[in-house]
């Protein structure tokens, strides 16, 4: 689910704040690939671009999360 500011505390979505987001990999690299950052709150998870913050966030449950991260330890998104 996509949703912007105005958009935030309806259906899945809910309240982040610009600290709540973190990212896993070193300013420089973020500069020359692309990088994502995560703010995992009780609510959810809310992923961003980190390049591209004005595209919105992307918001999930922990269940939808947490499935994400297993299909990406089994291989499941590997080309």
């Amino acid at each position: 689910m996509k949703a912007g500011p105005a958009q935030q505390g309806q259906d899945k979505s809910f309240k982040v704040m610009e600290g709540d987001f973190k990212t896993s990999s070193s300013t420089l690299r973020c500069k020359l690939y692309v990088c994502v950052e995560v703010a995992i709150k009780p609510e959810g998870v809310a992923v961003r671009d980190s390049k591209n913050r004005a595209n919105g966030t992307l918001f999930f449950t922990h269940s939808e999360w947490n499935a994400f991260l297993d299909g990406a330890k089994k291989g499941e998104f590997d080309i």
